[in-house]
Parts: structure tokens; C-alpha cells; sequence
């Protein structure tokens, strides 16, 4: 039996470096995995939409595709969002929503490989301190789960770390890099855990003017790539019966 065809829902953005970054994001993945075939769905703005994608499969005789949001926490795209797009995939098609990608090690791995290529080393971590920038969400699931992530990687031996969130929750990255100065770190660095540029990571980028080091996103990383491998081989087996059978 074939494996099932790997679906990643992209949120979608006017931004044209967000579409830039996910394909660039699917072309690692299937780098990695030859055997697997990998299709990008967009739930906005870009095409192809993910329901075209789920046409087409069909139409094509696809019958099990594993659908995987590219999303870094469970709130209301994950939860709502694309949940109804699969309901109202064609009938024939055996999907499973596979979970979202974090928290994970590997993204605390893809975020400090992030700061490392903004200029920082190890052994900068102990005089760092890191604002955690996120999307933000209205979601007190997905707020929870971005302080946790804080608290975790704190204990790796950086100076401190303090989660900000660029829309939606407070406090936003310029308060946090203000604290973590009052504080005392000597050095305050911003690692934006967001997945592609866009609207939202450019206002991160403005909130992190003060900061001495702002990485990039975590985009393409190697480590995010094998993070969606890992969250397919979870939900791939079984694949679920028809959406809404």
C-alpha cells in the first residue's frame, strides 16, 4: 500500500514571501522523505486552495491523505478552521488532521539555530536574555502552551526568557525587551517563533528595534522540516474513514 499523500494546510498570506517560505519549507521535507507525496493547500490569499488540492487528489484516485496544519500552536485554525474545510472534502477521501507542530524540541532546536545565525554563540546564552515572539492568539490554549515553551527553554541556560505576542495578548516584544533590560541581561535577543514573514512577524520585527540580536523565523529550518515528518508518521496510521462518513 502506497503511503498516504501529505497535505500541508498553509494559513496564506497577501505577503508574497509567505507562500516563498512555505514551498521552500515543502521542498525540504520532500528532500527528506522521496517516498512521500507532499502537497501545499492554502486556507487563504494563495492558491491552490486546500480544497482544490482535495479535488484533485480525488479525481486523480487518492483515496488516504493525511492533513497537516502548519501551524505552531492548537487555537482557532486548527481547532475550527480546518476541521470544516476536510468535512466538506470529497467523500471518497480517507483524511486524518494530523496535530500541529509544537511545542517541540526540535522548534527549540530551530530557534536557537535561528539566533546562532543572527550572531549569537553558547556561550552567549548565559548573559542572553530571549523574548519568545510569537503570532499571538485569543486562545488561552495557545497562550499557555507559548509560556510553557518560555518557562522550558529558560532552563536550558539562557538568562531568562519571556514569551510576547504580537497581536491578540500582551505583553508585545518591545515591552518584554524593556524587561528583560530591567532585569539586567546584558544582551536582550528576540527569536521570532513564527513560521513565515508576514504582517504579524514584521510588527515582531519593529517591536525588537531595541533588542541587540533579532533571528530570523523559523521558515525553512531543517529541524521544522522534520518536525511535519514527525507529525505525519504520528497520524498516518490508521488513517481515519472518510471525513464526515
Amino acid at each position: 500500500m502506497s503511503a498516504p499523500v501529505l497535505l500541508v494546510i498553509a494559513h496564506g498570506s497577501r505577503d508574497p514571501r509567505h507562500a516563498a517560505t512555505v514551498h521552500a519549507l515543502v521542498r525540504r521535507v520532500r528532500a527528506l522523505r522521496p517516498d512521500v507525496r507532499v502537497e501545499t493547500g492554502f486556507l487563504d490569499f494563495n492558491v491552490p486552495s486546500v480544497q482544490g488540492v482535495l479535488e484533485s487528489l480525488e479525481t486523480e484516485g487518492v483515496r488516504d491523505v493525511v492533513a497537516l496544519p502548519l501551524l505552531l500552536t492548537r487555537a482557532f485554525h486548527a481547532k475550527a478552521d480546518i476541521p470544516a474545510v476536510l468535512a466538506d472534502a470529497p467523500p471518497r477521501l480517507r483524511i486524518r488532521q494530523a496535530d500541529v507542530l509544537g511545542p517541540s524540541p526540535l522548534l527549540l532546536s530551530a530557534l536557537e539555530r535561528r539566533l546562532y545565525e543572527a550572531g549569537l554563540t553558547p556561550a552567549d546564552k548565559s548573559s542572553t536574555g530571549v523574548v519568545l515572539a510569537s503570532a499571538g492568539s485569543s486562545d488561552p490554549e495557545a497562550i499557555a502552551v507559548i509560556a510553557e515553551i518560555a518557562r522550558e527553554w529558560r532552563h536550558t541556560g539562557w538568562c531568562a526568557v519571556r514569551p510576547a505576542f504580537a497581536s491578540a495578548s500582551l505583553p508585545r516584544t518591545e515591552d518584554a525587551v524593556r524587561e528583560l533590560r530591567e532585569l539586567g541581561c546584558p544582551r536582550v535577543a528576540v527569536a521570532p517563533y513564527v513560521l513565515a514573514p508576514g504582517f504579524l512577524p514584521d510588527r515582531i520585527a519593529r517591536g525588537a528595534a531595541e533588542a541587540d540580536v533579532r533571528a530570523d523565523v523559523l521558515g525553512p529550518s531543517p529541524e521544522v522540516a522534520r518536525v511535519l515528518l514527525e507529525r505525519y508518521d504520528q497520524a498516518r496510521v490508521p488513517v481515519l474513514t472518510a471525513v464526515g462518513a
